[in-house]
């Protein structure tokens, strides 16, 4: 396989984890967190709110990939979705 590159520093580097914290009730569905995250984290719930839309949820798997780069928040019109630096 291709070796991928990486910085000298790797092991000095800490690369911060996020927990993200949704609140399904503000969520309309537009699925923009799920689009922009750069890590892949998010995905669409099987549950809905009252409003009857599929909230996001973090996807299986990547329960440790939040890089708590803030992009949900930013485009979150809502105001439904939010990281922590663990």
């Amino acid at each position: 396989g291709v070796q991928q590159r990486q910085p000298i520093d790797l092991p000095t580097v800490r690369i911060p984890v996020g927990q993200v914290y949704v609140i399904p009730e503000r969520c309309k569905g537009c699925k923009f967190c799920i689009e922009f995250c750069p890590e892949t984290v998010l995905a669409e719930s099987d549950g809905i709110n009252a409003k009857g839309y599929h909230f996001p949820v973090v996807a299986g798997g990547k329960e440790g990939a939040c890089v708590n780069c803030g992009f949900c928040r930013l485009v979150c019109p809502e105001f439904a979705i939010f990281t922590e630096e663990l």
